[in-house]
């Protein structure tokens, strides 16, 4: 991490010293957000910035994010989810309160293509992704040279079909011995199992190269210059044991016509690739993104 990193991050975590967040999901009912007012008042708490969205007020489900500041909020978290345990069990609330500054720990996994990649590492040498990289791990070593120039643990071992089991089972180890929080996928080009997947739910993070749900799977460029599209497009979303069917976090598009050929439309796609998966990592490390059912609220 070079000096102009550390100082990003000793900012970063300066500001945001004091502060948490809180993400709520529960059944809609009146006195909700007075309850969570209540105790956030009763524990000396500021509310910096609250968003809120009810998928109907009779009888639909109620989701809240509140980022607010308490003076020592680190020595106090632990106490605070105890007593907000009682106030989300009488709203049958699934919840989670994070410190703002503690960063979330990123392992990516990667292939041979790396624009993807090369935007987080800039995102996050620019200070505009906060998170620790925990490492990159990868099936090709193309991409060793970049990553451990910036001091970042690049963990290879070649990956297919055959050995998939047994490749995951190391890889699940490295996460582990890592201390991975999130998972990125940037352009890994192997299907993850589902023991592989049900071990870190909702925290596998792929980019696709499509505007899901259109052309699902492998080469989705080709077969849209087959089907002459106009608009193009990348999705990024949680991995689930469907193959592109995960909850969608971001998505983006571009105009294209009939004389982008298949190289074309691969460069364009590029770009949009790069930046919806930025974005969609960047949300999850904010805690801006709460899971339902097989959508996402997300509040950016």
């Amino acid at each position: 991490m070079n000096a102009y990193m550390k100082q990003q991050l000793s900012q970063y975590q300066e500001i945001n010293n004091d502060k948490a967040r809180l993400l709520v999901s529960c059944p809609d009912q009146p006195g909700i957000v007075a309850a969570v007012s209540s105790f956030l008042f009763e524990n000396g708490a500021n509310i910096i910035e609250s968003n809120q969205y009810t998928t109907d007020p009779e009888g639909g489900r109620f989701f809240l994010r509140i980022e607010f500041e308490v003076q020592g909020i680190r020595e106090k978290i632990e106490q605070m989810k105890a007593a907000f345990a009682s106030v989300a069990e009488s709203f049958q609330m699934t919840w989670s309160m994070n410190l703002a500054s503690e960063l979330k720990r990123v392992a990516i996994f990667v292939s041979k293509e790396l624009h993807c990649l090369h935007e987080l590492l800039w995102e996050w040498q620019s200070g505009n992704l906060m998170a620790e990289i925990a490492a990159v791990i990868s099936n090709h070593e193309d991409a060793r040279e970049t990553v451990e120039s910036l001091n970042i643990p690049f963990l290879y071992m070649k990956a297919n079909k055959d050995i998939r089991q047994e490749v995951e089972k190391q890889q699940l180890k490295w996460l582990e011995e890592y201390r991975a929080d999130v998972i990125v996928l940037a352009r890994y080009m192997q299907i993850l199992t589902p023991d592989f997947v049900s071990a870190h739910p909702n925290k596998i993070i792929n980019i696709h190269h499509s505007f899901l749900p259109a052309f699902i799977g492998a080469n989705p460029y080709k077969r849209a210059y087959e089907r002459g599209v106009k608009l193009i497009g990348a999705t990024s979303h949680y991995v689930t044991n469907e193959l592109d069917e995960g909850p969608i976090i971001e998505q983006d598009i571009e105009r294209v016509d009939h004389r982008d050929n298949v190289e074309a439309l691969k460069n364009i796609g590029r770009t949009i690739e790069r930046s919806v998966l930025a974005r969609a990592v960047k949300w999850h490390l904010e805690d801006r993104i709460i899971v339902h059912g097989n959508k996402t609220i997300v509040f950016n």
